[in-house]
């Protein structure tokens, strides 16, 4: 049996979609419009499915960047896969927006020789990011956590061999990271990349509870009250 998955990656300013059949991908859009999440991602997982010929009823599964990211950017993916899976009753997948890093990082040739471990970075604002460690071999080593940036950061690791720090949030760690170990790629994830891991989900069954699912935020949102009168007053 054929197994088709729509990929779906909203955790950054990047808005993408893709569409693996059996281990290979048939289809991928992207848009980096500030704030189009909403209005784009549904519209090109149609675009997507009308190209090859499918319905979402031909899919044996949909995938949701789980986060961590921002905040309404999952809301809007995972609200959109849920749709998909409630009114096909296929199941629902999700992989981490780090996760995803490491293997774009790995698919698209950007791993440098020697690498020991690569760093996935998500921006947070000012200085912070949301990071991990993995290995050069995709193995995550060190939990998911929100780290405010300074010029020791990594050294253990850096003083180990090459690191390659990647992800929307790698350019302001250049900044302040001065080790020859260590490479930069600024980047956002993309729904491409979570075809490995999507894969692996699928087929160890490790499906989530549609109705419960919710994004990884990794902190809570905090909404900001306006110091101007909607009066101009």
């Amino acid at each position: 049996m054929d197994t088709n998955i729509i990929l779906i990656e909203t955790s950054t300013e990047l808005c993408s979609t893709a569409l693996a059949h059996n281990g290979k991908l048939i289809s991928y859009k992207e848009s980096s419009v500030p704030r189009a999440h909403a209005s784009l991602t549904a519209v090109y997982v149609k675009e997507m499915l009308d190209e090859c010929g499918m319905t979402p009823d031909d899919c044996s599964a949909v995938c949701v960047s789980m986060g961590p990211g921002s905040y309404t950017g999952l809301r809007v993916g995972v609200s959109t896969a849920k749709g998909l899976c409630f009114g096909t009753g296929k199941p629902l997948l999700a992989v981490g927006t780090l996760d995803t890093l490491v293997w774009q990082a790995r698919t698209e040739g950007l791993v440098p020789d020697g690498c020991r471990y690569i760093v996935p970075m998500i921006d947070a604002r000012r200085m912070e990011v949301y990071t991990a460690i993995f290995t050069g071999d995709c193995r995550q080593t060190a939990e998911t956590k929100p780290l405010i940036l300074d010029e020791n950061s990594f050294g253990s690791i850096l003083d180990e061999g090459p690191v390659l720090f990647i992800g929307d949030g790698a350019g302001k760690a250049s900044s302040i990271i001065r080790h020859p170990s260590a490479s930069f790629c600024q980047c956002c994830p993309k729904a491409s990349a979570m075809l490995v891991p999507a894969m692996e989900e699928y087929k160890e069954k490790r499906f989530k509870d549609t109705a419960y699912f919710e994004p990884f935020y990794l902190k809570e949102f905090v909404a900001t009250v306006s110091k101007k009168s909607v009066l101009g007053k």
